[in-house]
């Protein structure tokens, strides 16, 4: 899809706020997805008061929960019994509200390639009002040590192999018309890499959901939020997860809270902090403004500024470790920090780059 000759009118975006049922297996999504559709009837009919709505987020977790990281999952099981494929008969019934609504709907699954039928991954999708999917971002940056989903980091060569060696290849961006459209979820968000990576390939409204307590309340969702908006002069609509919700059980808030919209300057034009039962938060976007202030302003319209060649530099020498799970299975969570967690930051502190602490000292 192409931009439209004529300006894009503001429009609202909403958030979903949903409580959530954990599944078991993938058949057990249908009832949040239930859910998930009265939950829309009502924001829409409340948002569409002011202006009318266009886009349409669904956070991290609606459909599946977290089990696979809770129950810290076996990876292959999990990919075989609740991963589900896109498109799909679940993105399918979200492409029916898509229709229903005339809106664009970004959300999120834990899902298979066809490629690797045995992996699954984390992916933010986009699907157009027509009901087609619009975009698919494969997370990359996952929370660690607990997510159990793998990122085309731990297929690096096969994904460069396959889809190239460039910004569409991690970071896509779906070009509307209601703007360009992106995606960078939970954890991703906590990384500027991330943020930049979409606004060098375009993106102009960014999808980023969801990120559990206590991140959300220290601020860490709000500040890494208002932060990639800024810098990058994009909106960061973020809905973050209501209550997790087990058979016969009160809900447990699972999300803390502040969901939010931000837009291109880093203020919070759409706020709803409190997560006491499915709500959602709803807010102006104005793509005209943000295209605006990116032509004229002289300074914080910073993107135009960056020092590639001296950048460059900040990355040359590798960390994370690429292509782990070209011929190998994620491992559980306490092998992983074995293997990972304990490694990085022991290779920080080889390099002099964190300097070590002071031992505890001894009775």
């Amino acid at each position: 899809m192409s931009d439209p000759t004529g300006p894009i009118e503001p429009y609202n975006a909403v958030g979903l706020i949903p409580v959530f049922r954990p599944i078991a297996t993938r058949a057990d999504i249908g009832a949040n997805i239930d859910h998930l559709e009265h939950l829309a009837a009502g924001a829409f009919w409340l948002s569409n008061l002011d202006i009318p709505v266009r886009l349409l987020a669904v956070p991290e977790g609606a459909l599946q929960g977290f089990t696979d990281e809770i129950h810290d999952a076996d990876h292959t099981d999990y990919a075989h019994t609740c991963a589900i494929d896109i498109p799909g008969p679940e993105t399918d019934r979200l492409a029916d509200l898509a229709r229903r609504w005339n809106v664009f709907v970004m959300g999120q699954a834990k899902a298979r390639h066809p490629d690797w039928p045995d992996l699954f991954f984390n992916v933010g999708f986009v699907i157009a009002p027509d009901g087609d999917i619009a975009l698919q971002h494969y997370k990359l940056n996952a929370l660690l040590p607990v997510e159990r989903s793998v990122s085309p980091h731990d297929l690096f060569d096969w994904w460069i192999e396959k889809y190239g060696r460039s910004l569409d290849a991690f970071w896509p961006v779906a070009d509307t018309e209601i703007g360009r459209l992106g995606v960078m979820m939970a954890m991703e968000g906590n990384f500027p890499e991330n943020g930049r990576g979409l606004a060098l390939n375009g993106a102009e409204v960014v999808y980023r959901a969801s990120l559990p307590a206590p991140f959300t309340e220290n601020d860490v969702f709000e500040i890494s939020n208002r932060a990639r908006a800024l810098e990058n002069n994009m909106y960061v609509v973020a809905p973050n997860i209501g209550g997790s919700m087990e058979p016969g059980q009160p809900a447990i808030d699972a999300g803390g809270g502040r969901s939010m919209i931000v837009d291109y300057k880093g203020a919070i034009v759409g706020k709803q902090f409190d997560s006491n039962g499915s709500t959602f938060v709803s807010g102006t976007v104005n793509i005209e403004a943000l295209r605006h202030h990116r032509a004229s302003a002289q300074v914080t319209n910073w993107l135009k500024d960056v020092r590639t060649e001296m950048a460059q530099l900040i990355y040359e020498q590798p960390l994370y470790p690429k292509n782990r799970y070209l011929d190998r299975i994620p491992p559980h969570h306490a092998e992983f920090r074995r293997e990972v967690i304990d490694r990085q930051i022991d290779l920080l502190q080889d390099r002099d780059v964190w300097r070590r602490p002071f031992a505890a000292p001894s009775d």
